[in-house]
């Protein structure tokens, strides 16, 4: 359940005993109705248990009042029917944007945020809920607060699912419903493929979550490997790729993945999903002032993609602690957006949400776990500089 206290200062993770008990929502049907059969209840009594996970949205098993006592208890021993321990969250835009911190049985902190659009002539409401894949990324972009927290471990796939299971429950309220997911939390989706793929299915199945193929997106900066898991599949899913920067001196920097996928390979491997599943791909692109939002930046952009089924999203940075750097102007975003266009490359300027709660992955998660010394943050900044700058020397290299 959400409140609205004040979020509380955690620094690391707390000592507390770990819940092994796995969530339900993590089961396939056929496993869900296996094991009630195993404890001698006839199937449809894991329909009735599915229709209070998928339809209602019970975070408590002992609210599944129409299962025997019997099985409500058995299955309260084998596992979780909410695998999110605690939420609190922060609302901004006047509630059209809420931002959930959820600490997990083991004390990792993950986010996930709520944004709604009005219906406007011609489109209907939208619910979109942003997830999280992982505690903690690896990946490092330096202007991402999810970076400055470090790794800390995969999600399984009822942790993944649940944060939308949370919100389903909080529209529930208001006579809403969730409309589009896209995994663009905290995490890299693509290095845990294996459970992102579980939970995507898991949302799509009309059985389960019942979500539109259409309205699902899948987040990289950059892992071919997914991104041809997932061509092998050729789910109706939209794949975004966190370009950033199509120089790959400046990408090096930018997104450090790219020292190990080059982005003319990442490209490549995207093109191929986007011709396995008709789908066109979208590259989101964060605008950081003088270090990618140049003409030479906009060009290669340009050169990268013209001719090839892609959208670009242009995103102002949001500010990050301990970054040396500032989010484009408006008016160098829209330079760097008439040059795309010119080039017949689609191309949309975002706006942020959310900004006054830290609406950006990572940013509460790296508020409470405390801000590091002084002289490390001196230390970041100082790197950060000395490479942005050295990739701007370098050219177009």
């Amino acid at each position: 359940m959400s409140d609205r206290r004040p979020l509380p200062i955690l620094a690391g993770i707390p000592d507390q005993p770990t819940d092994d008990r796995p969530g339900l929502t993590g089961l396939l049907p056929d496993d869900l109705s296996a094991w009630v059969e195993s404890q001698g209840h006839p199937r449809y009594r894991a329909r009735q248990a599915a229709d209070f996970l998928w339809r209602r949205h019970v975070a408590d098993i002992d609210g599944m009042r129409t299962l025997p006592a019997s099985l409500r208890g058995a299955l309260a021993a084998s596992y979780r029917a909410d695998t999110l321990a605690e939420t609190v969250v922060r609302p901004a835009d006047a509630g059209l944007t809420e931002k959930a911190l959820h600490t997990l049985v083991d004390g990792r902190m993950i986010e996930s945020v709520l944004m709604r659009y009005p219906g406007r002539p011609g489109r209907r409401d939208r619910a979109t809920v942003c997830i999280s894949s992982q505690a903690g990324c690896a990946v490092g972009c330096p202007f991402c607060a999810t970076g400055e927290l470090g790794f800390g471990r995969d999600l399984d796939t009822a942790e993944i699912v649940d944060q939308v299971r949370f919100w389903a429950r909080h529209l529930a309220a208001e006579g809403r419903h969730v409309t589009n997911v896209v995994f663009m939390g905290m995490g890299e989706p693509l290095l845990n493929t294996e459970a992102v793929i579980a939970a995507a299915q898991a949302l799509v199945d009309p059985a389960r979550f019942g979500l539109g193929g259409r309205h699902l997106t899948v987040s990289t900066s950059g892992v071919i490997p997914g991104i041809e898991r997932l061509t092998a599949l050729r789910p109706p899913w939209t794949l975004a790729v966190s370009l950033h920067a199509a120089r790959p001196s400046l990408r090096d920097v930018l997104v450090p993945l790219n020292r190990r996928y080059p982005v003319r390979d990442v490209v490549e491997a995207a093109t191929a999903y986007g011709a396995a599943t008709g789908r066109r791909v979208s590259y989101e692109y964060v605008m950081i002032e003088a270090i990618n939002d140049t003409a030479a930046d906009a060009e290669a952009v340009a050169a990268l993609l013209r001719g090839r089924l892609a959208h670009v999203n242009l995103i102002p940075m949001n500010p990050v602690a301990h970054t040396p750097w500032r989010p484009s102007t408006p008016e160098r975003i829209e330079a760097f957006a008439r040059v795309l266009d010119e080039a017949g490359v689609p191309v949309t300027v975002r706006r942020n949400r959310g900004e006054e709660i830290g609406a950006a992955c990572g940013q509460l998660a790296a508020e409470q776990a405390g801000a590091p010394a002084p002289s490390a943050v001196l230390r970041r900044r100082e790197r950060l500089e000395r490479e942005g700058a050295a990739a701007l020397a370098g050219g177009n290299g």
